[in-house]
C-alpha cells in the first residue's frame, strides 16, 4: 500500500507542473507517470481559470484513458470537462457533476412555477453538454412539470442577446466563465433584460470564488460547491478511500491471483512495454463499485455507471447587497441534495429589483376566468388522454366542468385525471381564445357554467352564463352566445366574431313512389285521350272494315265456320298490340282491317317509347322535406291551423326560445311539448322522425347539417331575427377595448374567416338534395306495381263473383231466346259460353275433332265408354222389367254401343215435337242431342 501511496503522490506532485501544450503533457505522462508503473491517477485541483488549463487537462485525461489508467478526480471546473470525452475514459467524478448543476437548477424553476425559461452559454469547453443535460433533465421531468426552452443563445457578441429581448422569455440559465459572464450581463443591463421581472440562474463556473463583479445584477441565483483548500484536502482523503477500498476488492477477488496491478507501459515503442494497460479496465470495475462512508449524515460515496458520483450536494446562491451597499456579495440561501425526494431548501431571497417577490418568469400578463357552455362546432368536449392526463393537440385545452367546490376537495392530479372534474375543450372558440391570448399575453382558466344554462331573464333573475357576469363570478364568457338587447342592457359585448340568426332543420325523408305513379307520366287528358278515344276508335275500325270487307264477314251476322274473329277478339288484338304482349291472337281477313291493325301498332310503338322514358323519370326515388319559409311560417306560427299538426321544438332556455317566446306566445306554448335539452337530441329526434322540424341558431344547424353522415337533414327557410356571437363581459369592464381592437384585426387579417373555414365544413351541404350513392329501391318504392296487379286480381274476383251469378239464374232464360248469331258476332268464345246452343256446338266440334295422343287418354276413354255402355245396358234391363208388368215403355232405338254413335252429325236446328195422352205438343229432343247435352254437361 506504500508503494501506491508513493506513485500517487509522485503523479499528483508532477501534474502539477504540466504545461498546456499538448506535446509537453505527453512527454510528462511518458516519463513521470509510466516509468513509475502507476495503476491509479488522483487528480484533484481548485482552479477555476475555465481556459487552457481545462483543455490541457481534458486532454490529460483523454490521454490516461487512452492507456487505460483509471483517475479518480476532483476539480472545480469539472463542469467545463466534455462528457463524451470521460464517457470513453476510465474516470471517476467525485466533484457535482453537470447532470447535477443542471438538476439543481431546474429544481429552483420549478419550486417558483417557471415554466419556460432559456439558455445562454459562451464556448466554454462542453458548452454543449450543458444544453444536453438541461433537455435531457426536463425529459425526465416531464410527467410533473413541464417546462419549454425558448432560446438557446450561444454568446459570441452582444447582437446575440437580442433573441432575448424579442422573445418572452424572463428566466435565463447561464454557462459560462465568470470573465465571460461580466461581458453577458453588462449587455444584457444595456438591452434592460435584467431588471426586477428578469430572473438569471447561474452555473459553478459563473460563481467561482472572490468578490462578485459589480456587472451582476442583485438577485441573481446560482449553484455552486465548495472549491475551498479546506475541501481539497477532505476530497484528497476520500479519493485515497476509494483507490484503496479498490485494491482491497481487487486483491481478495480470487480471479485476479494472476494479474499485477504494475502497468508496464512505455511511450518509446515495441519491445519496452505495452501501449495500453488490459488490466485498467477490470480494475477501473472494482473501483466503481466501492462504497465509502460519508461524515455527518450524508450518503456513501458511490457511483454511477458512468462514473459519476450518485449524491451530490449543491449550494444555492443567491446575489444580494452586503454590508457595504457598494458591495455585493453571494449569499448562501438554500442547498440542493440529489437523494432527497424535494431536493431543494431554500430561504428567504433577495430578488432582482430588491423585491420581496419572485418575478413571474414570463412577461406580466394579467390572469382571466372564463365561462363556456359546450355547443359544437364552438366548444366541444373530450375527454383527456388517460396515460398522459392531458390535451392531445387536436383535443385543445383543459377545462374545467365540475363545480368549484367539488375539484377543492381533490388533489390537482387525481382532479385531472377524472373526466367528469376536467375534459379538453377544442373548437373554433378555443382557438380564437388561443389567438388572444398570444396576442394580449394573458393566461386564464376555462370553467363550464354550473346550471349549463345559455342566459335568459327567467321569474325575475338572470341564470346561466349571464348570470356569472353580472354576479361577477367570472371575468368572460367564450363560447356561442348570441347578442340580443335584453343580454346588452345588463352585460357588455364586442363586436360581433360570427353573424347568425334563428333557423330551421327538417329531414329529408324516405322517397316513396306514388302508388299512381305508372300513370303519371301522361295527365289526365292524355290518358283519357288514349285510353277512351284512341283505343275504342281502332277497336271498332278494325272491327267495322273486317265486317265489311267481302274476306271478312261481308256484312253476315252468321261468320263462316272457320272465321274465328269478333268485336270481343279485336279488343284483345288491340291491347295486345298496344302492349307488345307475348299472347295468341286472331288476325283479320280483310286487307283494309289489317293496314288498319299496322297503323295501330305504328301508334303503340310510339306511344311505348313515350311512357317508357316518362315512367323511368317518375318511378326514381324522390326526396321530400318540408319547405318552410321561416319560423314566421303560418304552419309554425300558428301550428293549429294545419291539419296534421307538425311536431316542432328547439332547447329550452336559449335565445331561440325566448326570442320564440317573446314573438310567438302560442307557438311557444304548443312547440314546450317538443323541445329537447341539447341540440343533439333535437337532430337526433329529427333524423328519426319524431321531430319534423328543429328551430335553433343557425350556424350552429349549419354545422350539424354538415356533419349528418347520411346527408339526410337540411335547413330551410330565411333566418329569423338576425343577430351575432360576441365575447361577453361584466359591465364597464377594462378589457371590452383590447379584445374589440384585436377582433376587428382578425377579421381585417382573414384569421376569423379561416377559422370559420376549418370549423363549420363538412361532407354534406345544407340545403343540397343529393345523394352521395344510389340507394336500392325498397319495397316502399315499388308498391304501385303491386297495388296495380292487387287492383287486376280484385277486379278478376268481381267478374268472377258475376260470372257464378250469370250461369246460376241468367242463363237458362238467354238459352230459349237467343240463336247463338248476334253473341258470336260480339265474340265466338264469350257468345258460346252464354248461350247453351253455342256451347253444345263447342262440345260437338270437340268430339268430332278429338284425338288422344298418349296412352292415358286412352285409358280413360276407353273406361267413360265402358262405364256408358253399362249404363245402357242397365236402361235396357230396366225396360225388359217394365214390359214383364204390362207396362210398355216408349219406342225407342238404341244402337249398339260403340263410339261411333258419338260421332254422328248433329242436327240443332230441327226441334222434336210429339202429342202426349192430353193431345197437347211438346218439344222434345232426340237421343242424340241428349247424349250432347250430357257429354257438355
Amino acid at each position: 500500500m506504500k508503494k501506491y501511496n508513493f506513485t500517487q503522490a509522485n503523479v499528483h506532485s508532477s501534474f502539477m507542473t504540466l504545461t498546456p501544450a499538448p506535446k509537453a503533457i505527453l512527454n510528462s505522462l511518458c516519463k513521470e507517470f509510466l516509468s513509475v508503473n502507476v495503476s491509479a491517477i488522483l487528480y484533484l485541483m481548485n482552479y477555476e481559470k475555465y481556459g487552457r488549463s481545462t483543455a490541457s487537462a481534458q486532454y490529460f485525461l483523454q490521454l490516461a484513458g487512452y492507456l487505460g489508467i483509471p483517475v479518480i478526480a476532483w476539480n472545480a471546473d469539472n463542469s467545463g470537462l466534455e462528457r463524451r470525452a470521460s464517457q470513453s475514459s476510465l474516470q471517476l467524478q467525485l466533484a457535482p457533476s453537470l447532470e447535477h448543476q443542471t438538476a439543481a437548477m431546474l429544481s429552483i424553476l420549478e419550486r417558483y412555477k417557471w415554466h419556460q425559461f432559456s439558455i445562454v452559454t459562451s464556448q466554454i469547453a462542453g458548452h454543449d453538454d450543458f444544453i444536453q443535460a438541461v433537455r435531457e433533465r426536463i425529459t425526465e421531468m416531464q410527467d410533473r412539470f413541464k417546462f419549454t426552452i425558448l432560446n438557446a443563445v450561444l454568446y459570441t457578441k452582444a447582437s446575440d442577446l437580442v433573441t432575448l429581448v424579442n422573445s418572452e422569455s424572463r428566466v435565463m440559465l447561464l454557462y459560462c466563465t465568470r470573465e465571460e459572464a461580466i461581458h453577458i450581463l453588462n449587455h444584457a443591463r444595456e438591452l434592460k433584460i435584467t431588471g426586477e421581472n428578469y430572473v438569471w440562474v447561474a452555473a459553478q463556473s459563473v460563481i467561482a470564488t472572490g468578490t462578485p463583479p459589480t456587472q451582476f445584477p442583485v438577485g441573481m441565483l446560482g449553484v455552486h460547491f465548495d472549491t475551498s483548500s479546506t475541501s481539497l484536502v477532505t476530497e484528497i482523503t476520500t479519493a485515497i478511500k476509494v483507490y484503496a477500498y479498490g485494491v482491497e476488492d481487487f486483491v481478495n477477488d480470487p480471479r485476479n491471483a494472476n494479474l499485477s496491478l504494475n502497468t508496464k507501459l512505455s511511450c518509446e515503442g515495441a519491445g519496452l512495454g505495452d501501449s495500453r494497460w488490459e488490466t485498467g479496465d477490470r480494475f477501473y470495475k472494482y473501483l466503481r463499485n466501492v462504497s465509502v462512508e460519508n461524515d455527518m449524515g450524508k450518503p456513501n460515496v458511490e457511483f454511477t455507471a458512468d462514473g459519476v458520483l450518485k449524491a451530490a450536494e449543491l449550494k444555492i446562491m443567491n446575489l444580494r447587497p452586503g454590508n457595504n451597499k457598494q458591495m455585493m456579495v453571494w449569499e448562501e440561501i438554500g442547498v440542493w441534495k440529489s437523494w432527497e425526494g424535494e431536493g431543494l431548501d431554500i430561504k428567504d431571497i433577495v430578488w432582482p429589483g430588491n423585491s420581496h417577490t419572485p418575478p413571474q418568469g414570463v412577461p406580466e400578463k394579467f390572469h382571466l376566468k372564463i365561462t363556456f357552455l359546450e355547443e359544437p362546432p364552438y366548444v366541444q368536449l373530450a375527454p383527456p388522454d388517460p396515460v398522459t392526463v392531458k390535451c392531445n393537440m387536436n383535443r385543445g385545452v383543459l377545462c374545467r366542468v365540475a363545480r368549484e367546490q367539488d375539484v377543492a376537495e381533490m388533489d390537482q392530479f387525481s382532479a385531472h385525471r377524472n373526466s367528469s372534474f376536467y375534459q379538453c375543450c377544442s373548437g373554433f372558440c378555443i382557438d380564437l381564445l388561443e389567438k388572444f391570448a398570444e396576442e394580449l399575453g394573458f393566461t386564464y382558466e376555462l370553467v363550464r357554467v354550473e346550471d349549463g344554462k345559455w342566459g335568459t331573464f327567467e321569474n325575475g333573475r338572470w341564470n346561466g352564463l349571464v348570470a356569472d357576469l353580472i354576479n361577477r363570478k367570472t371575468d368572460m364568457v367564450m363560447t356561442s352566445l348570441m347578442i340580443n338587447s335584453e343580454r346588452e342592457g345588463v352585460v357588455d359585448f364586442t363586436v360581433p366574431f360570427m353573424e347568425t340568426g334563428i333557423a330551421i332543420a327538417v329531414a329529408k325523408r324516405t322517397g316513396i313512389i306514388s302508388p299512381t305513379a305508372f300513370l303519371e307520366p301522361f295527365d289526365t287528358a292524355s290518358w283519357m285521350l288514349v285510353g277512351v278515344v284512341a283505343i275504342q276508335a281502332a277497336t271498332f275500325t278494325i272491327f267495322l272494315f273486317e265486317w265489311l270487307s267481302p274476306a271478312g264477314f261481308d256484312m253476315k251476322v252468321t261468320p263462316a265456320a272457320n272465321h274465328r274473329f269478333s268485336l270481343f277478339r279485336t279488343y284483345w288484338l288491340v291491347w295486345a298490340v298496344l302492349f307488345q304482349a307475348a299472347v295468341h291472337v286472331d288476325s283479320p281477313r280483310g286487307f283494309t282491317s289489317k293496314f288498319m291493325t299496322n297503323m295501330w301498332a305504328m301508334f303503340a310503338v310510339v306511344f311505348l317509347a313515350i311512357y317508357t322514358a316518362n315512367l323511368a323519370a317518375f318511378m326514381i326515388t324522390r326526396e321530400e322535406f318540408h319547405e318552410f319559409t321561416g319560423v314566421d311560417d303560418s304552419r309554425l306560427s300558428k301550428p293549429y291551423s294545419h291539419k296534421p299538426m307538425f311536431k316542432f321544438g328547439t332547447t329550452p332556455y336559449s335565445h331561440t326560445d325566448s326570442t320564440i317566446k317573446r314573438y310567438f306566445v302560442e307557438m311557444h306554448a304548443y312547440m314546450r311539448n317538443f323541445n329537447r335539452t341539447s341540440v343533439q337530441e333535437g337532430i337526433a329526434a329529427v333524423n328519426s322522425g319524431e321531430l319534423d322540424a328543429f328551430i335553433y341558431d343557425g350556424t350552429v344547424l349549419d354545422y350539424l347539417v354538415a356533419q349528418d353522415e347520411d346527408c339526410r337533414l337540411l335547413t330551410v327557410g330565411s333566418w329569423y331575427a338576425k343577430t351575432g356571437y360576441g365575447l361577453a363581459f361584466s359591465r364597464n369592464s377594462k378589457y371590452v377595448q383590447m379584445f374589440n381592437k384585436r377582433l376587428l384585426d382578425f377579421r381585417e387579417n382573414g384569421d376569423l374567416e379561416r377559422l370559420r373555414r376549418y370549423w363549420m365544413t363538412g361532407t354534406c351541404k345544407p340545403g343540397k338534395q343529393e345523394h352521395k350513392t344510389s340507394d336500392p329501391l325498397a319495397l316502399e318504392q315499388f308498391l304501385s306495381a303491386f297495388l296495380l296487379l292487387m287492383s287486376g286480381v280484385l277486379l278478376a274476383a268481381i267478374l268472377l263473383f258475376f260470372e257464378h251469378i250469370y250461369f246460376k239464374y241468367i242463363r237458362v232464360k238467354c238459352a230459349k231466346t237467343d240463336q247463338g248469331g248476334c253473341c258470336a258476332l260480339l265474340s265466338l268464345s264469350m257468345g258460346k259460353s252464354l248461350t247453351f246452343r253455342g256451347a253444345v256446338f263447342e262440345a260437338q266440334d270437340i268430339l268430332r275433332h278429338h284425338r288422344c295422343k298418349d296412352p292415358i287418354c286412352d285409358t280413360n276413354l276407353w273406361k267413360t265408354r265402358h262405364e256408358l255402355d253399362l249404363t245402357r245396358l242397365r236402361v235396357l234391363q230396366l225396360e225388359r222389367s217394365l214390359d214383364a208388368h204390362g207396362i210398355k215403355p216408349p219406342a225407342r232405338h238404341i244402337n249398339a254401343p260403340h263410339a261411333g254413335v258419338l260421332m254422328h252429325h248433329r242436327d240443332m236446328t230441327r226441334n222434336h215435337v210429339f202429342t202426349n195422352e192430353f193431345g197437347s205438343r211438346c218439344y222434345r229432343p232426340d237421343e242424340r242431342e241428349v247424349q250432347e247435352m250430357e257429354t257438355v254437361l
